[in-house]
C-alpha cells in the first residue's frame, strides 16, 4: 500500500486502517519504543494551559464528529 493509495480512500476506510495500526503496535511485544522528547514538552505545555483554562477542549463526541467529516 502507498501513500497515493492512502490518500485515496474514504475517511472511514481511513480510521480502519489507523485502528488496525494501533491494535497491531499495542499487540507488538517490543515495548522499548520511547516517544521523542518534544512528546513531553508538548504535553506538559498543553497540561500547563489546561490547569490556566485557556487549553481548548471539546467533548469526546465532538472530537469524533470533527474527525469523521
Amino acid at each position: 500500500m502507498t501513500t497515493a493509495d492512502i490518500a485515496a480512500m474514504p475517511v472511514a476506510e481511513k480510521l480502519k486502517l489507523l485502528e488496525a495500526l494501533w491494535d497491531s503496535l499495542c499487540a507488538t511485544s517490543d515495548r522499548d519504543i520511547a516517544s521523542p522528547p518534544w512528546h513531553a514538552e508538548v504535553l506538559e505545555a498543553r497540561l500547563q494551559r489546561l490547569a490556566a483554562g485557556t487549553e481548548p477542549t471539546s467533548s469526546w463526541r465532538e472530537a469524533k464528529d470533527r474527525i469523521r467529516t
